[in-house]
Formats: C-alpha cells, sequence, structure tokens
C-alpha cells in the first residue's frame, strides 16, 4: 500500500484545467523506435483515418444496450474496408480478418478452396518467406481443410506444373 497520499489537484481545476494537465503529462513521452519485428510495422495513419474511426467513438461503443462489446463497430468498419478494396482494385471479393495476419492468410486459403473444385484443386503454396506464425496457423488449417500446403521459395517454384495447386500467398514485402 502507499504510505502517502495521492498529489491530486483540487475540483476546482474543471475540465479544461484537467485536459491541460493531462497534455503536459502527455507531452513528456517519448516516441522511441519499435523493434518487436515479425510482421508488427510501425505505421502512418493518416489525419483523416484517425479523425474518423479511430478518434469516432461510434465505431468502438457498443450501439445497443444488449451490446456491451465493440464487435459491431469492428465488424462495420471491416465491412467498410472490404467494399473499398473491392471498389478500388476492382476484385468480386475482399477478404479482412477480424483476427490477425495468420487468421487473415487461413481465411483467404479457406475462401480459395471453396471456389474451386478442393477434389481435384487440394494445394496451396505459401512463401517461406511469410512470418512463421502465420504458416504455422496456415498449416493446422491446412490440415483440418484437407489440403496440402506447400511451403517454399516463390522465386524458383514452377506454378506451372503444379496442376492440384489453387492458390499461393506471398508476403510484400518479404
Amino acid at each position: 500500500r502507499r504510505e502517502q497520499a495521492l498529489d491530486l489537484p483540487d475540483a476546482s481545476i474543471g475540465e479544461s484545467g484537467a485536459l491541460e494537465l493531462l497534455k503536459s503529462i502527455v507531452a513528456k513521452n517519448v516516441i522511441a523506435t519499435n523493434f518487436i519485428g515479425m510482421g508488427y510495422h510501425g505505421t502512418l495513419v493518416p489525419g483523416v483515418i484517425s479523425r474518423n474511426l479511430l478518434e469516432n467513438p461510434g465505431w468502438y461503443t457498443a450501439y445497443t444496450p444488449y451490446q456491451a462489446e465493440i464487435s459491431q463497430g469492428r465488424m462495420e468498419s471491416i465491412i467498410n474496408f472490404q467494399t473499398l478494396v473491392s471498389e478500388l482494385t476492382g476484385m468480386e471479393v475482399a477478404n479482412a480478418s477480424l483476427l490477425d495476419e495468420g487468421s487473415a492468410g487461413a481465411e483467404a486459403m479457406a475462401m480459395i478452396a471453396r471456389t474451386v473444385n478442393s477434389k481435384t484443386k487440394n494445394q496451396f503454396f505459401v512463401s517461406e518467406k511469410v512470418h512463421p506464425q502465420t504458416i504455422d496457423l496456415m498449416k493446422l488449417r491446412a490440415h483440418y481443410f484437407g489440403m496440402e500446403l506447400i511451403v517454399g521459395d516463390h522465386h524458383s517454384t514452377d506454378f506451372k506444373s503444379m496442376n492440384k495447386l489453387c492458390g499461393a500467398l506471398v508476403q510484400y514485402p518479404d
């Protein structure tokens, strides 16, 4: 337990005073380089995205009293993202995961497997440059889909000779 009393401002500080105090405390933070690696890269978020999505409570608060979680906002943002990608690329479908990169890779593999005859096309290729956690998850999912996951060098692989291949995953940047 703390031996001394907390040094807190009195109630006369008000909301604007509290915000100023918080800004002065936050200004002391040091922004350092992130060395986590393995697919977790620092990014620059454009101001319009930050203002309209990340700072908009409509995306992360419950829309209904019985839904006390952020899932509705996440689902809506994912469908908006998928729609945007489809419109920008002209593709018929776009896939975005609610989870992590490994799950997104496995979902992409499953989506492709469902669109082809999986009895004749049951192989899926993954570049060896893909992050190991993604390859591990895809191996697990491929087993349960009844697919053969081939991990190799995408530069030297002869894809034309792979008659049972239904799709491939290559990471950028590798």
